[in-house]
């Protein structure tokens, strides 16, 4: 990226967001069916290439198994509402239904209750039981103490997702996470982030993970620009991490790790967008907790929303447009971008004249700033 001197003695690479981004159409276009936005990681087929965001107001045992039913991936929160209490629905409703001003500190008392191994099972096996590919999400911090009971569940994909997520954590008081040798040592595929750089996607690569997500997630709930003043222009973030991506290949001898964005991505053009900028997938928080099956009931919050010493989320009323059918595939009646999020994907892949995602990463795009 390019390089601008901010003052004297700093400089600043220049980065692009989704949105200061477009696709260009080429000289030739499809018919929309008869493009295909499949997607394999490891041994696991689906047929829309995305990933459900490990978040309460998203992520349920019966939204995870909704949503792998409709051809995508659900993600529960191993460390949310679902391994803490008997009966999250009761939790829930309270928070959708609390004072903005007293919603941080409730949340914060929720979330204190201890993370249960037996619910772990519980809620795992609930998901496995309908026939769906089960994946599950813990942060760095909790994923030695509870990896046991997740693994013996019958977990088939795992996820460490965290705000920031490196190879080379540093601690001189907690023995942090070997991430590779814990990878090695599983016999499921692990998905690891966030990261925003090529050099810190590199690590996680070399580390043995089978997918690394670019970004912070968070989205619309996210606050960590305001309060640790770190952000990442996506469109930018991903192409670097798709380019690390290239280089690790050539370097491993072909193995091929996942590009799967996380975060800014609330609208259909920016599932385009992301993969247009080299992602093999999405995750996605925001769009889906408008469904109307979505266990927020229209609200919508991440786990840094909860962080008992520095929350840096929030709780954010998104309301409901549709069920998940509606909003994944249709039909859509509403022309904002929010619904039949996979049948504008392959629309503009059509437009654009591409028939698969790998071809479809090789799109032109332009500045598009006003």
């Amino acid at each position: 990226m390019n390089e601008i001197e901010i003052g004297p003695g700093k400089r600043a690479r220049v980065g692009y967001s989704f949105d200061d981004i477009a696709i260009v159409p080429s000289r030739r276009t499809r018919d929309p069916e008869e493009v295909s936005i499949a997607w394999q990681i490891d041994a696991y087929k689906f047929s829309l290439p995305m990933m459900a965001a490990p978040m309460d107001s998203v992520v349920s045992p019966e939204t995870a198994i909704a949503i792998g039913k409709l051809g995508g991936l659900g993600v529960l929160n191993l460390e949310g509402l679902w391994t803490r209490h008997d009966d999250p629905r009761i939790p829930l409703g309270e928070i959708a239904s609390m004072p903005q001003d007293k919603a941080i500190r409730r949340m914060q008392e929720l979330y204190s209750l201890p993370i249960r191994p037996e619910l772990i099972k519980e809620r795992i096996a609930q998901i496995r039981a309908a026939g769906v590919t089960v994946a599950a999400a813990l942060s760095p911090q909790r994923t030695a103490e509870h990896a046991k009971a997740v693994l013996d569940a019958g977990v088939d994909i795992f996820v460490i997702r965290g705000t920031t997520v490196s190879a080379e954590h540093v601690s001189a008081e907690i023995a942090p996470l070997n991430l590779k040798k814990f990878i090695y040592e599983l016999d499921v595929p692990v998905i690891v982030g966030g990261c925003a750089t090529g050099t810190g996607a590199l690590h996680l690569m070399r580390a043995g993970a089978a997918g690394v997500l670019v970004g912070f997630g968070g989205g619309a709930a996210h606050t960590t620009r305001s309060v640790l003043g770190i952000a990442v222009p996506m469109a930018s973030a991903v192409a670097e991490v798709a380019s690390a991506r290239r280089d690790y290949m050539d370097e491993s001898g072909g193995r091929f790790v996942h590009v799967i964005a996380d975060g800014s991505v609330g609208k259909s053009g920016d599932i385009a967008k992301a993969i247009a900028c080299g992602a093999d997938a999405v995750m996605m928080g925001s769009p889906l907790a408008k469904a109307v099956e979505s266990p927020g009931k229209g609200w919508h919050w991440g786990s840094e929303a909860h962080h008992l010493e520095l929350p840096r989320g929030d709780r954010v009323q998104v309301g409901t447009v549709g069920t998940l059918e509606e909003i994944l595939v249709g039909p859509s009646h509403l022309a904002d971008g929010s619904m039949n999020l996979f049948g504008a994907l392959r629309r503009a892949m059509a437009t654009s004249g591409y028939s698969d995602l790998k071809e479809f990463q090789r799109v032109e795009v332009v500045i598009d700033r006003v």
